[in-house]
C-alpha cells in the first residue's frame, strides 16, 4: 500500500509539473467546427520541427516502398483515393484555412496490412489491404481518410511530442527532488505512460473520430459509413487489448460515440450529398 501511495503521489507530481508547463504553451490548432472540438493543447514543440521530421519519415517510406516495387501499383485504386481526398481537402478550411494550401499527396502501398495514415502537412498513405480485405465503399474510405486527416489538422503528433517533453522533464525533476532510485524513476515512467500519455492519446483518437465525421459529411459522404467501417474493423481485429492499456478507444466505445454524433452531422451530409 505504501508503494502504491508513493507511486500515486509521484504521478500526481508529474501531472502538476506537466500542467505547469502547459500554462506557457496551450492553444488550439483548429477551430471547433459544428462538432465543437475546442480542447486546449499543450504545444511546446514547433510546427516546423514536426513537419521536418515528418517529411523525412514520409520520404523514407516512399523510397523504401518504391525500391520494393510496392508503391502505387494499382493506378485505379490510387485514382479512387485521390478523388475522395480532393473532396475532403475541400472541407478542411472549416477547421483551419491554412490546411487548404498544404501540399497534399496521396499514395498507396501494396500490403495486406489494415493500415492508413495522414502525416503532418497532408501526406496521405493507404495500404491496399485495408481497402481490399474490408471491401470498403467510398464512404467508408472517406471515414478512414477523414479520421486520419483530422490527426494532421489537430497536429496530434506535435502535441504528443510536446507531452513527452513535459513528462520526461517532470520525471527528471521528480527524481532530483525526491532522490528516486533508477528503479523508482522507471516505475514513475510506467505510471506516467498509463496515467498521462495513453489516456491523452485516446482523447486524440476521439477528436479525430469527431472531426472526421464532420469532414466526410461536409464532403457529401454518408457519416453512417463510419459505423459500418468500425464494425468491419471490430470483426477483423479480434482480441483487442483492454481500453486502459490501449492508445485507441475500444471499437464498441468508438461506435457508440459516433452514433451519438450522427444527429449533428447528418444534416451536413444531406445538404452536400451527391
Amino acid at each position: 500500500m505504501k508503494k502504491l501511495l508513493s507511486t500515486a503521489v509521484l504521478a500526481a507530481s508529474i501531472t502538476t509539473m506537466a500542467g505547469a508547463g502547459a500554462l506557457s504553451g496551450c492553444s488550439s490548432t483548429t477551430g471547433g467546427g459544428a462538432i465543437g472540438v475546442d480542447r486546449q493543447q499543450l504545444l511546446l514543440v514547433s510546427s516546423e520541427e514536426v513537419l521536418q521530421m515528418s517529411a523525412q519519415s514520409y520520404n523514407k517510406t516512399i523510397a523504401e516502398a518504391r525500391s520494393k516495387g510496392v508503391l502505387d501499383t494499382n493506378a485505379a485504386m490510387r485514382s479512387r483515393l485521390q478523388g475522395i481526398a480532393n473532396r475532403l481537402v475541400g472541407q478542411v478550411g472549416v477547421y483551419r484555412p491554412d490546411a487548404a494550401r498544404w501540399n497534399w499527396e496521396v499514395h498507396t502501398i501494396k500490403s495486406n496490412e489494415l493500415n492508413a495514415f495522414v502525416m503532418p502537412g497532408g501526406k496521405v498513405m493507404f495500404y491496399t489491404g485495408i481497402v481490399d480485405r474490408l471491401t470498403l465503399t467510398d464512404d467508408e474510405i472517406a471515414a478512414i481518410m477523414g479520421h486520419e486527416m483530422a490527426h494532421a489538422l489537430r497536429e496530434h503528433s506535435r502535441e504528443r511530442l510536446s507531452r513527452e517533453v513535459a513528462t520526461q522533464t517532470g520525471i527528471g525533476l521528480a527524481a532530483s527532488v525526491f532522490g528516486l532510485s533508477q528503479g523508482q524513476a522507471q516505475l514513475a515512467g510506467v505510471a506516467g505512460d498509463l496515467g498521462l500519455s495513453r489516456p491523452h492519446s485516446r482523447t486524440q483518437e476521439s477528436e479525430a473520430d469527431q472531426i472526421g465525421l464532420e469532414l466526410m459529411a461536409r464532403a457529401g459522404y454518408n457519416p453512417q459509413a463510419a459505423i459500418t467501417l468500425w464494425q468491419k474493423m471490430q470483426r477483423a481485429s479480434q482480441g483487442e487489448p483492454p481500453q486502459f492499456l490501449s492508445t485507441h478507444p475500444t471499437s464498441s466505445n468508438r461506435i457508440a460515440q459516433m452514433q451519438a454524433l450522427l444527429p449533428k452531422v447528418t444534416p451536413l451530409y444531406q445538404q452536400n450529398r451527391r
